[in-house]
């Protein structure tokens, strides 16, 4: 269940709302005239949060291009690969 906090929370009560979050990975949700206003998450909640959007975007990317036959075979890749890696050797 979400802990929603009013938005005078921010200023007057702001330690609780960072203990929490810091202490359950979670976003508090902040509510101004009580309407849903914020989310407040901890900085590694937040690079989390980032980290696995970014990887379902490039996954996106990977499968757009397996529909789009911009593929090429394994043996070819790697093949190339160790081309690369004996010229930079």
């Amino acid at each position: 269940m979400p802990k929603i906090r009013p938005s005078a929370d921010l200023r007057n009560k702001y330690g609780e709302i960072s203990d929490f979050c810091h202490k359950y990975g979670e976003p508090v949700y902040i509510t101004k005239n009580g309407t849903g206003d914020l989310a407040v998450m901890s900085i590694e909640t937040y690079e989390k949060l980032i980290g696995r959007y970014q990887l379902y975007q490039m996954l996106d990317a990977g499968l757009e291009d397996i529909r789009n036959g911009n593929t090429h075979p394994m043996e070819e890749v790697f093949d190339d690969l160790e081309e690369r890696i004996k010229h930079e050797l």
